[in-house]
């Protein structure tokens, strides 16, 4: 699973990241490390196929185009928060890791708003000009305050939250809406939680948006949504153009029904020097700076080429947007269970294959209390455990295995918990027509994994570099076999669980061994009086 440096990694750097932050890679001996300015795609094309790790920040349009020649690339690292310059897709079902810097620009972000905002109220670039130009002209120049205004505050994550502690230090009431963020968080800002876009608006003396853009927030405000902002309104986006819709804000502008707006980003960027954006009277319109500080900048590049530092010499994965853990939980906290999703998935399918099932079509997952929340890079892991050394001529990989499995036409599901009670537990079912298996462990204390099911069995037993999986008729002497014709062969049993559902019936054994379980020894012991099935597993390198 880790992504490894070799011995010559080569980390390829453009668009003008802040030195300081790479400097972190080129203190490291295992990096070599290229910092180029930002290249035309048809010379990028030619030179990234010569690369382990590429940084960058919006300059750079990562295609997917630019992907096909990165035969190389692990991983890609965004100085900054958006990645709307970058194929998520076409990375995802490459293998390759994508990481951003989405906390090194809030402060900046959220100061300019107000900057912007006071600009706009006390019209203070009309006031400069003014004086420039000689004039004096205090009297044309009454503005208006903050305090005791209500701000609306579409999206209450990291920038949206300091905008809203700083909105209490000018004496406004702040409202907001987020249904994806909890509502501690809310009661912790300060913010009172509104249930809708369409509830927020009315109330909403000044309206800012803070999310990205996708497909279920592209033109969240519209004509109709600006029809619902109470008369002298506000608008502001700082955070990706087409959250709002430029034409509908221009007509509400032009009808006098929104007071002024406030944009540092657009559908189109540059902005067009024939925008009608730009002839639009009471706006303030800045070319895209909410991260342009010297703090912002550096503090994104530290954060980007750290993570990238991490992932390729240690493997840390947790700050992958595509591998997308969730809870935040220390990289090395996660891993025990990510091994135990992962083998115990491959335990299922080597069994299905045994019974004559080739193909998996379905992989469900179930994880205990302490890891519930970390269900999609579980599944992830699991899905990896059901295809490794099954798929031939792709980039099998944590960050691409749920993309290579629903390309091939695996459904992938997280279940409720699962129904052992260990909240440290993770239950997978592996499916294939009409035959399942469900295999279970848990992560024991210090990050020890054990499995605790195999189909209908309990067993206890840690998959080490080897397991093997019997089912044999539950007489005297089966087991003395076969440790018998192990050790003749030379291969140490680390433990050995027996288990049976009755006495006198099928039974189950799974032992953890050490050394090479061959072919030829596999079908040694299907020889072996009352045993029934051998399903051998290899974990060395998965």
């Amino acid at each position: 699973m880790p992504i490894d440096a070799s011995p010559r990694t080569r980390i390829f750097v453009t668009d003008d990241v802040d030195p300081e932050g790479v400097e972190l890679l080129t203190a490291e001996s295992a990096f070599e490390v290229d910092v180029v300015p930002t290249l035309p795609p048809t010379e990028l094309y030619q030179r990234i196929g010569e690369y382990d790790a590429f940084i960058g920040r919006s300059a750079t349009k990562v295609s997917a185009e630019l992907l096909s020649h990165a035969s190389r690339l692990k991983v890609i690292g965004r100085a900054g928060v958006g990645i709307d310059n970058i194929d998520m897709s076409a990375a995802t079902a490459m293998g390759i890791a994508v990481v951003n810097a989405p906390a090194g620009n809030t402060i900046a972000v959220a100061e300019l708003f107000f900057g912007s905002v006071l600009s706009l109220l006390r019209k203070l670039p009309a006031a400069a000009a003014s004086m420039t130009d000689g004039r004096w002209d205090r009297s044309d120049l009454l503005g208006s305050e903050l305090c005791g205004r209500t701000l609306g505050i579409v999206g209450v994550g990291r920038i949206g939250g300091e905008v809203a502690r700083r909105a209490r230090a000018f004496g406004m009431t702040v409202i907001g809406y987020d249904p994806y963020i909890g509502d501690e968080r809310f009661q912790a800002l300060q913010v009172r939680r509104v249930a809708s876009l369409d509830a927020l608006l009315p109330d909403a003396d000044i309206v800012t948006v803070h999310v990205p853009l996708t497909d279920e927030t592209r033109g969240m405000i519209g004509r109709r949504e600006l029809s619902r902002l109470p008369g002298g309104a506000v608008v502001a986006n700082l955070a990706r153009g087409g959250i709002i819709d430029d034409q509908a804000l221009l007509a509400a502008l032009d009808a006098g029904t929104v007071r002024g707006a406030v944009l540092d980003v657009y559908v189109t960027e540059p902005l067009p020097a024939d925008s009608s954006l730009r002839a639009a009277t009471n706006v303030v319109l800045t070319p895209h700076i909410g991260a342009s500080t010297v703090e912002a900048q550096r503090n994104v590049a530290v954060d980007v080429c750290a993570a990238v530092r991490d992932m390729m010499l240690h493997g840390e994965l947790s700050r992958s947007i595509n591998l997308a853990t969730v809870s935040g939980r220390p990289w090395e906290q996660l891993q025990p269970g990510l091994l135990l999703a992962q083998r115990a998935a491959a335990i299922g399918r080597a069994l299905l294959v045994d019974r004559g099932v080739p193909v998996v079509r379905r992989i469900t997952l179930r994880a205990g209390t302490d890891l519930a929340g970390e269900g999609s890079a579980l599944l992830s892991a699991a899905a990896l455990g059901a295809l490794e050394r099954v798929v031939a001529g792709e980039r099998l990989n944590l960050i691409s295995a749920r993309a290579i499995a629903e390309g091939r036409g695996i459904e992938l599901a997280v279940g409720d918990a699962a129904r052992n009670e260990e909240p440290t537990s993770i239950e997978v079912t592996i499916s294939g027509g009409m035959e399942s298996v469900i295999v279970s462990g848990v992560v024991a204390p210090g990050g020890v994994v054990r499995l605790t099911q195999i189909g209908g069995f309990r067993v206890d037993v840690a998959p080490r570099q080897a397991l093997i999986i019997l089912t044999n008729n539950d007489v005297p002497g089966v087991i003395g076999h076969v440790g018998t014709l192990l050790g003749v062969a030379g291969v140490n049993i680390a433990e050995y669980h027996q288990a049976r559902l009755s006495q006198g019936g099928e039974a189950l054994a799974a032992i953890a061994v050490d050394g090479i379980i061959d072919d030829d020894l596999r079908q040694r012991l299907l020889e072996l009086p009352d045993v029934r099935s051998a399903t051998i597993l290899d974990f060395r390198g998965a």
